[in-house]
């Protein structure tokens, strides 16, 4: 197969969430020498893209979100294997996962499939994830990114906590929070760096973070990490977070 029918399979397969194609069109590529990061960001990627836009246009909604995301993640399956280090950490690497108490994952999962498509390194912890795991998970993985999610009232103050934890560690990190119960008030009263409430949006609001010239200015070297916490019920707006600092 020509490496231009790979990659337009591959970007198909996520905009009709075809778990099957994904998989076939995956090492299809392989099979083609496309190299595992082309794949990802020439194919995968404007699949993602295309499915971030339609649902900014209101003409999809999450129960597509959720099938372009499976597709992404079978043809992912086929593909790190044959990244190389570098390939897959060349964006960043991202650590995701539900706050501690909190065992749900749609929205979270939806947010790793993005941020995965855009050729970020994305590692899942799960659900019910404690605020010492985000940050030992950062520290192994020499993280760029932390991201959780917070969808229920009793979990939401596993924020706050999140964020004590970050200062004591003495890491350089930024945090934004989201979720059903988070708002932008709660995120400044409890020292938060910003406010997200659109998987849509992560991308964009991931890029715009690492290209702004004054978080390398401020922590003084490229790593740094932040909390991005999304909802389970995506809606179809951002708020911008306020600077760090």
């Amino acid at each position: 197969m020509p490496k231009d029918e790979a990659l337009i399979n591959l970007q198909t397969s996520v905009e009709t969430g075809n778990v099957a194609l994904a998989r076939d069109s995956a090492q299809k590529a392989i099979d083609a020498g496309v190299p595992p990061f082309d794949a990802v960001n020439l194919g995968l990627a404007k699949g993602m893209q295309t499915i971030s836009n339609r649902f900014d246009e209101g003409k999809i909604f999450l129960p597509q979100i959720v099938a372009a995301a499976k597709a992404m993640d079978a043809a992912l399956e086929v593909l790190e294997p044959k990244m190389e280090k570098g390939d897959a950490d060349l964006n960043g690497v991202i650590i995701m996962g539900s706050v501690k108490g909190d065992i749900h994952e749609i929205g979270k999962n939806i947010c790793c499939a993005m941020l995965r498509g855009a050729g970020y390194r994305v590692v899942d912890l799960g659900s019910d994830v404690s605020p010492d795991a985000f940050v030992e998970a950062a520290r192994a993985n020499g993280a760029s990114i932390v991201g959780g999610s917070a969808l229920m009232t009793t979990s939401l103050y596993q924020q706050k906590d999140i964020v004590r934890v970050i200062r004591e560690s003495g890491l350089h990190i930024l945090t934004i929070f989201g979720g059903a119960p988070c708002t932008d008030e709660w995120v400044q009263e409890i020292g938060g760096d910003g406010y997200s409430a659109s998987g849509a949006e992560i991308v964009k609001l991931v890029r715009t973070l690492f290209s702004d010239s004054r978080i390398y200015t401020l922590h003084g070297w490229m790593q740094f990490s932040l909390s991005i916490f999304c909802m389970q019920e995506i809606e179809p707006h951002l708020t911008a977070p306020p600077w760090y600092g």
